[in-house]
């Protein structure tokens, strides 16, 4: 079999029939599927990008030193995690990290790694790329005698906005170590809490003051609106840190030195994420009140950049199929996620104000 057979079908191909049937609305499709941003990359960071644009030379893969100071920093005042810059390692968005964390920790058959019931796909395409068994669960109780090597936490969850606890963190975290095993830990969205404060796996509180057998992934692409600069970075572990980069360092997965220019002042500067935040939170008040009054349910969606959305009479692919049949609104399918997501749907705050207006008025009637 070839290696593109191992893999399933690609997420946004599989929806691409109901894009189309959105589109086919009067006033257009009404996107909120993907959870591709869509406002300005700030000032700040543009002109840190120009400023640097003249770069001949090879970028270096553990990043410049004010880039891995600033995550440092960033970290100190936004999460309350200490780390040392010499523990941050920057990556080519972290959806490049995620899918390759299971070859890069040299896992193999025989190996297990574990993911969340509900979970961005990448995390499984990480385990087949590394030809190691893939299992979703939410309790790690049920896993028996497994060889459990990787396990992935997501919180706030993409694709439900869950929060997972700190007592449920520092668990994972005491069970992985009894076994040896690494927690890696996606962080996308921590930044964006609704209903509650989302805690990152490094906070002592969970971790215990100590970043053994631990990593935390940090993107920029729904913080700071850099999803085309492919920015991120990941921390934790010295002693896997450092593993980490001296296999990049072989593999050329090297950040262009502009973007860790751009991904350093990003990091530096709050003022810029403060507005972003605002957007989102307005976006999600509006859509969620006008699902709500149309009779869907939402479900989990404290935080993150979606809603969780269940409707009283259709699966997930019906419920898509009516949104975008008779209001032009495109959605996720929740058995995308996962077969435990066959009666939600993923709504996505990712769109202009004013196509967010659009479907809030066709959600109603208007």
């Amino acid at each position: 079999m070839t290696l593109a057979g191992r893999l399933p079908a690609f997420t946004w191909d599989r929806i691409a029939p109901l894009g189309e049937k959105a589109g086919l609305h009067p006033d257009g499709a009404v996107d909120l599927s993907m959870g591709t941003p869509v406002d300005p990359v700030p000032a700040v960071i543009r002109d840190a990008l120009a400023a640097a644009s003249n770069a001949p030379g090879y970028p270096q893969t553990r990043g410049t030193a004010a880039v891995r100071t600033a995550a440092a920093g960033w970290l100190a005042r936004s999460l309350s995690v200490s780390v040392s810059p010499e523990d941050v390692l920057p990556v080519i968005g972290t959806k490049e990290f995620i899918a390759w964390l299971p070859v890069m920790l040299g896992l193999g058959p025989g190996d297990v790694m574990v993911y969340p019931e509900l979970a961005y796909p990448t995390y499984d395409i990480g385990a087949r790329l590394a030809g190691v068994a893939a299992v979703a669960a939410d309790s790690l109780l049920s896993l028996g005698p497994a060889r459990v090597r990787l396990v992935w936490v997501n919180s706030p969850s993409n694709p439900t906005g869950r929060v997972l606890p700190v007592s449920h963190l520092r668990k994972v975290v005491e069970w992985a170590r009894e076994r040896g095993a690494v927690v890696a830990s996606d962080e996308c969205y921590v930044t964006l809490g609704w209903d509650t404060s989302p805690v990152s796996v490094l906070h002592p509180s969970v971790c215990g003051g100590s970043s053994d057998r631990v990593l935390a992934v940090h993107s920029l692409s729904k913080r700071s609106n850099l999803a085309g600069y492919r920015a991120g970075f990941v921390t934790g572990d010295p002693l896997l840190v450092a593993e980490l980069l001296a296999i990049r360092k072989q593999a050329g997965m090297m950040v262009p030195g502009p973007v860790q220019a751009a991904l350093a002042a990003a990091l530096s500067d709050e003022a810029h994420a403060v507005v972003q935040r605002e957007r989102y939170a307005a976006r999600r008040s509006v859509l969620r009140a006008a699902f709500t009054q149309a009779g869907w349910s939402v479900d989990h969606s404290e935080a993150g950049l979606y809603l969780w959305l269940r409707h009283p009479d259709h699966d997930c692919w019906s419920a898509a199929e009516l949104l975008a049949a008779r209001y032009g609104i495109l959605v996720t399918p929740g058995d995308l996620y996962g077969p435990a997501g066959a009666r939600h749907v993923r709504v996505a705050l990712t769109a202009t104000d004013e196509r967010i207006a659009a479907g809030v008025r066709r959600l109603a009637g208007g």
